[in-house]
């Protein structure tokens, strides 16, 4: 048997369209060929799974695109442009099959479902080209998606410690069928019902058995992939929903019957998805009386996961103002602050505004600046390699960092926004989290893969910013209607 040529490409971001924070090009900081294969093989990514599916089936592999962004804001339109017709170009180069990395909350300036256009646009030049598609848990599904992909799988985590196993599943299924062992057929469905991410990792309820559905079926070959998807709220939508699709075997008879009894218990539970606020200055207070470190902070309104500025300082003032010590903070993203940290130098003292540099006008907040007093303690490149089990081998490039010492408080700033999902955010400043009793970060879910090991206590903190919980806070112009919580149904 002849080769087969395998095109893998990514894609890869999650849009909150509230976030002031721009997405041009260079946020994907977009590789392609033999540098994309170096940088994401043997990593824990759906780059990194569907290269090793295509290794062992010793494929000739084209990558024409490997492009991921932190969340922010709008896709520009240019930048979608250029990453789909790199893809499209790929594609129309000609392959055997495609393995396409995407998220699956994708907006563009100029389109509401990045990722159903892209496929749509594949599929017009190549009509029956089978392509596996690997997408997030919080992916907002659509008919567009759907109708031109062979095979759709989805993360069953949350923090995402399975990216690589996803794609896996995907390719796999879709290899089995260019052998002609099966015949991939997708069904799919929705309610319309707003889910928070606080409330909706498959790794508790009310989220856990609905999942476990899903993973018992294709575990037991009653279906060929099962999935299901939370959404992504924080998107001003017409898609806007919790779904799940599955991958039956010819027959689409206990593929829709497992996508019903899964979506209706969802539906079922929709109050329980749902965040319950409460005041800031009550949770800090509270963490005030927890005597036994570390204690896990975490400002979830302010998570660069969910698009947020990560400079909001909402928290950090209120734990400031309660006098908490022995804290470490971070990283708080603030390139002015870097630069004149690094101008000033290790083991100077510096009074300087902090944070606080971004407006969020969609939210009608200002950016309001916190003023330290604190020594310079360290200036590192923020480079590190994640150990941790999401993303395990990426290497992290949070740009210049530095960390600030108050005396109660240290604090890291870095030149780029960084998910503090994995230790080496602090450790690679030769800063141990496990001997601080305070632990801040800016985090919804992600934190808890490398952070809820060493903690003693979590505690979650309702601060500012476009990644807040509280949907009330967001103006939905675009969203369906009727949609839970916002119509009784």
């Amino acid at each position: 048997m002849p080769r087969r040529k395998i095109l893998i490409a990514s894609m890869m971001h999650e849009t909150n369209t509230f976030s002031p924070v721009p997405t041009p090009l260079e946020s994907f900081r977009p590789l392609s060929g033999e540098a994309a294969i170096a940088e994401f093989k043997h990593t824990n990514t759906q780059l990194g799974g569907f290269l090793d599916v295509a290794q062992r089936m010793d494929a000739e592999i084209v990558l024409p695109l490997a492009a991921n962004a932190h969340p922010s804001g709008y896709v520009e339109r240019r930048t979608y442009e250029d990453m789909c017709d790199a893809i499209v170009g790929g594609i129309r180069g000609g392959c055997d099959a495609a393995f396409l990395a995407l998220h699956g909350a994708m907006v563009a300036e100029h389109v509401d479902d990045g990722e159903g256009e892209l496929l749509r646009r594949i599929r017009a030049i190549a009509p029956r080209l089978p392509i596996a598609v690997g997408l997030d848990f919080h992916t907002q599904l659509t008919s567009t998606m759907v109708e031109n992909a062979t095979v759709i799988t989805g993360y069953r985590t949350y923090p995402h410690i399975d990216m690589a196993e996803t794609a896996q599943r995907a390719a796999t299924t879709l290899v089995r069928a260019l052998d002609g062992q099966v015949r991939p057929v997708m069904v799919w469905g929705i309610r319309p019902m707003l889910t928070s991410t606080l409330e909706h990792t498959p790794s508790r309820q009310p989220m856990k058995d609905i999942m476990d559905m899903a993973i018992e079926a294709e575990t037991h070959g009653v279906v060929l992939n099962a999935s299901v998807l939370g959404g992504f709220p924080q998107s001003d939508i017409p898609h806007l929903s919790c779904s799940g699709i599955v991958v039956c075997d010819g027959d689409t008879t206990s593929g829709q019957a497992l996508l019903e009894r899964m979506l209706d218990l969802a539906w079922r539970r929709r109050a329980d998805f749902l965040y319950k606020s409460a005041p800031l200055a009550s949770q800090i207070a509270h963490a005030r009386t927890l005597t036994e470190g570390p204690v896990i902070l975490v400002d979830h309104g302010d998570n660069t996961a969910s698009g947020g500025t990560q400079d909001v300082m909402s928290v950090v003032a209120e734990v400031m103002r309660q006098r908490l010590d022995d804290v470490l903070v971070g990283p708080i993203c603030d390139p002015t602050a870097v630069a004149r940290i690094v101008s000033a130098g290790t083991v100077a003292s510096v009074t300087m505004d902090l944070g606080g540099r971004i407006d969020m006008p969609q939210l009608n907040l200002k950016g309001t600046p916190l003023t330290v007093t604190a020594k310079v303690t360290r200036i590192t490149d923020g480079e590190f390699t994640v150990t941790g089990p999401m993303a395990t081998g990426v290497r992290v490039r949070m740009g210049r960092t530095a960390v600030l010492d108050t005396g109660s408080m240290q604090i890291v700033v870095s030149e780029r926004r960084a998910e503090p999902s994995d230790l080496g955010v602090f450790t690679h400043a030769g800063i141990d989290p496990r001997r601080k009793h305070y632990v801040l970060i800016k985090s919804r879910q992600h934190f808890r893969a490398g952070f809820e090991p060493i903690a003693r206590h979590i505690v979650l903190c309702d601060g500012d910013g476009v990644t807040s919980s509280d949907l009330s806070l967001f103006d939905y112009r675009k969203r369906r209607r009727p949609l839970y919580p916002f119509e009784p149904l």
